[in-house]
């Protein structure tokens, strides 16, 4: 009896002595995490070796999450560098197309220009040829032989030659439908391909347009 009383009495002092509990969540030896059921099951009593071993697990288990935890953001940068390089190479495809089209319509810009430029010069010379028709036939006829108005006259027509305008009206040279237009023909002696005797009416043309066949008499092989 009195050894029980003995045993009570140490029970009540270790009931009596205030319990410090650790409730941190990293444990200090170890490094790893604790988790709820590991301080249950040391409370419960369990055996130091078992609970060494359930930290160890815990650690390790810790330290395969910390490896996978640095491998992902790898991953991540080189997907993220791939489509970083990816993007670039689309972006200079995007630039060398948007260059490649402004050169073709910077071309085009100046090609029309060039082309409304030389429409606007064959206006004004088809405008003055009948100038010219009145030019020829009053030389024709010995009114600008001399005088101001032949100045005048030769002034005009050095003018014109400045924007390319040249006259048609050669004789003796064959007959070309391109430039020519035949109104009459003749047969002609020593010749053997159609050839022009006479000139009608001059023609002009401006650099490789014609503006104005010549009206001519042909001569052919007789």
């Amino acid at each position: 009896m009195p050894h029980h009383g003995n045993e009570s009495e140490h029970s009540d002092s270790e009931q009596g002595k205030p319990v410090i509990r650790d409730n941190r969540k990293v444990d200090p030896e170890t490094g790893a995490a604790r988790h709820p059921h590991q301080e249950a099951a040391r409370d419960a009593g369990t055996p130091a070796g078992t609970g060494g071993a359930a930290a160890g697990g815990d650690a390790l288990s810790q330290a395969e999450e910390i490896l996978n935890g640095v491998e992902v953001p790898a991953e991540e940068s080189v997907a993220s560098g791939a489509s970083a390089e990816a993007e670039a190479a689309e972006l200079r495809n995007d630039l060398l197309r948007l260059q490649a089209e402004y050169v073709n319509y910077r071309k085009r810009v100046e090609r029309d220009r060039a082309v409304a430029g030389e429409m606007a010069v064959i206006g004004v010379l088809n405008s003055l040829l009948p100038v010219l028709d009145d030019i020829d036939a009053a030389r024709q006829h010995g009114d600008l032989e001399d005088g101001p108005f032949a100045a005048i006259a030769a002034k005009l027509e050095n003018s014109l030659k400045t924007y390319g305008l040249e006259r048609i009206d050669a004789t003796g040279v064959e007959f070309d439908p391109t430039i020519h237009e035949a109104l009459i023909q003749q047969p002609g002696q020593d010749i053997e391909v159609d050839t022009v005797s006479q000139v009608l009416r001059s023609g002009y043309r401006s650099k490789e347009r014609v503006l104005r066949a010549a009206q001519v008499i042909v001569a052919v092989p007789a």
